[in-house]
């Protein structure tokens, strides 16, 4: 087990220049800004009717298998819409990231229940909110750390023509270390993604978010990202 005073990343303590974290989070909304002013003004179609990163739910009775992989690892999720509103389904994760930090390169594994809940729909955005509560298991150097994550996230969906989903969004993937000296890590990550549709019920995704992590222990915080591609099958 890591000495109370062990940092996030399990070894050293982690440190940026202040103006290099300033820079970071300056850019972030920015980017988020740039998302939503790219959308054209004009009505668009409404996609697919469905997706896997952004606020359209699979829908009543469907189901969903989707897969990603890259940072902080990979990702299998199943899907099931429980309404037209109500998406519920769990997710399994073996990553090489603990928790996104991406100066923490520890193997682990996670497994989440899976939420997702469309608040408000028009001809050309959607809105939603997503819930994917779970336990973690990550090996520092020999060492074992157990977990809590209590992910929330809102999520801005954007559909471009029949065949592209544009996602912007704001994540708060809230974890907790469970007797392990760290407490709490509240990260803030903003970022968008998109969805190209190859068929009706099938399409390619790429989503990006990054931020800090905030760790209120240590009173610092940590460059945070995930950025993960794959597929997502609607059956």
């Amino acid at each position: 087990m890591n000495h109370p005073s062990t940092q996030p990343n399990g070894s050293r303590p982690l440190s940026r220049p202040f103006a290099e974290r300033n820079r970071v989070k300056r850019f972030i909304p920015g980017f988020l800004l740039a998302v939503l002013l790219a959308v054209p003004g004009t009505a668009m179609a409404r996609g697919q009717g469905w997706s896997l990163l952004a606020a359209e739910t699979v829908g009543s009775g469907r189901n969903m298998f989707s897969a990603q992989i890259g940072f902080p690892g990979l990702t299998l999720g199943l899907l099931h819409g429980g309404s037209d509103n109500v998406d519920i389904g769990g997710k399994f994760s073996f990553n090489w990231g603990r928790e996104g930090l991406v100066d923490a390169s520890d193997a682990g594994i996670k497994l989440q229940g899976w939420l997702r809940v469309m608040i408000a729909q028009t001809d050309k955005v959607a809105f939603a909110i997503t819930f994917q509560p779970g336990p973690f298991i990550y090996f520092p150097r020999g060492n074992t750390l157990f977990g809590m994550a209590l992910p929330v996230a809102f999520v801005v969906g954007i559909p471009v023509g029949s065949a592209l989903m544009i996602n912007a969004g704001i994540d708060v993937p809230f974890n907790v270390y469970i007797g392990e000296g760290i407490g709490p890590v509240i990260p803030i990550l903003f970022g968008g993604g998109l969805e190209y549709f190859v068929s009706n019920n099938l399409n390619v995704n790429f989503n990006l978010r990054l931020g800090p992590s905030i760790v209120p222990r240590f009173d610092d915080s940590y460059f945070t990202m995930e950025a993960l591609a794959g597929v997502a099958y609607r059956f």
